[in-house]
């Protein structure tokens, strides 16, 4: 019968291998090792809790521990009043797990994206690691079918870009982490979770929008944004203080999710007919996405009204600038392509151990400006 190796002991003690690691932990990578190297086989029969802790050692509990994870992990079965032993497809999802990584993006085609899944992809493949995305369509239920669907693949880590239509739930990431999965955030944490973030901004990036509007003469602005919520209010409060107390700001927010474009278009249009409406105008737009100043812009012209000469416009996206229109507009920009590949770094200092899987390092990802041709001084009234 094929039998666990329990020369283990000593590098429970000194093993530089394992140095900074659980006890729990050591005994769990030890036996996930013998599974890798086929030592262990499917079917073989690990010795119980008793003798594993008399002749390692170590306490009762300490092997418990052990035992639950590798039973999380699906590498091992408890038959009540048989045993424990190796499950029939440790292999197999040993194998899995070190070869696939989760991207989970609100949305796949706007904004910054798609270079974000382009660099996370790139810097995944250059770890021999295969890549899952998942478009959580901004929606908070479809985020957790997708988060169980990436549990049962048993993947190395997720990076999530969470879902704004609702607060995502604390359960969603404690699911993965409870499953042995590490999870970094980008963009913006989720309350009440331990995981490392990649955040954006907004504060800065509203501060920034604002600075460069009011450095061109502007004082009549309007804020543009699609749903409620902590990045819009960031977003808002940063504009505000710089464009200063005397300034005019207007801000708009649609009602719709921001994936739903036809109600967001919609919204827009009258808000803009409403502004234009007024003896005096704004003469400056700011635009929480990319997507959303390029809609606008399109919107503006349809209307008879010239960027930048009659309304300046100012967006936020990445340093990607696929697309004619993109490449002409003036946005504040996130270096979305080192997010993908500090995500990718971060999950895999988690996968190895190296960083607590429920480590909360919080790195502020910097900005820059793509000056464009979209932001112009006003004309005089």
């Amino acid at each position: 019968m094929t039998r666990l190796n329990l020369d283990v002991r000593n590098h429970l003690a000194d093993s530089s291998e394992f140095s900074g690691q659980p006890k729990y932990e050591q005994l769990r990578e030890h036996v996930v090792s013998q599974i890798k190297s086929g030592t262990l086989k499917a079917g073989a029969a690990l010795p119980s809790e008793s003798r594993l802790a008399e002749h390692l050692q170590i306490a009762r509990s300490t092997v418990r521990q052990a035992l639950a994870a590798l039973e999380r992990d699906g590498l091992i079965l408890r038959v009540h009043g048989k045993g424990t032993f190796i499950h029939e497809e440790a292999r197999q999802r040993l194998q899995k797990s070190q070869d696939l990584y989760a991207l989970i993006l609100p949305e796949m085609e706007a904004g910054f994206y798609p270079a974000l899944q382009r660099s996370f992809e790139q810097a995944a493949g250059e770890m021999r690691n295969q890549v899952v995305v998942c478009n959580s369509n901004n929606e908070v239920e479809k985020q957790a079918s997708a988060i169980l669907q990436l549990i049962d693949l048993r993947v190395a880590g997720v990076a999530i870009v969470p879902a704004t239509s609702g607060a995502t739930p604390t359960f969603q990431i404690r699911q993965l982490q409870r499953n042995g999965i590490p999870v970094v955030c980008c963009s913006r944490p989720i309350p009440g979770t331990q995981t490392p973030v990649l955040a954006i901004p907004f504060e800065n990036i509203g501060k920034l929008a604002g600075q460069k509007i009011g450095a061109a003469g502007h004082t009549r602005a309007a804020f543009f944004s699609t749903g409620k919520g902590t990045a819009t209010d960031a977003y808002e409060r940063g504009f505000r203080e710089a464009m200063g107390a005397r300034a005019d700001v207007d801000v708009f927010i649609s009602s719709g999710n921001p994936t739903d474009y036809k109600t967001i278009e919609k919204d827009c249009g009258e808000a803009i007919d409403q502004l234009f409406q007024r003896p005096h105008p704004p003469t400056a737009f700011f635009c929480g996405f990319d997507s959303y100043a390029e809609m606008i812009y399109l919107m503006l012209a349809q209307r008879g009204l010239r960027v930048p000469t009659d309304v300046s416009l100012v967006g936020f996206g990445g340093t990607q600038r696929g697309g004619g229109l993109a490449r002409h507009l003036t946005s504040v920009v996130i270096d979305e392509v080192g997010m993908g590949a500090q995500a990718v770094a971060m999950l895999a200092s988690m996968r190895k151990g190296e960083t607590p899987i429920d480590a909360h390092e919080v790195r502020q990802l910097p900005l820059s400006f793509n000056l464009g041709t979209t932001l112009y001084a006003p004309e005089a009234e």
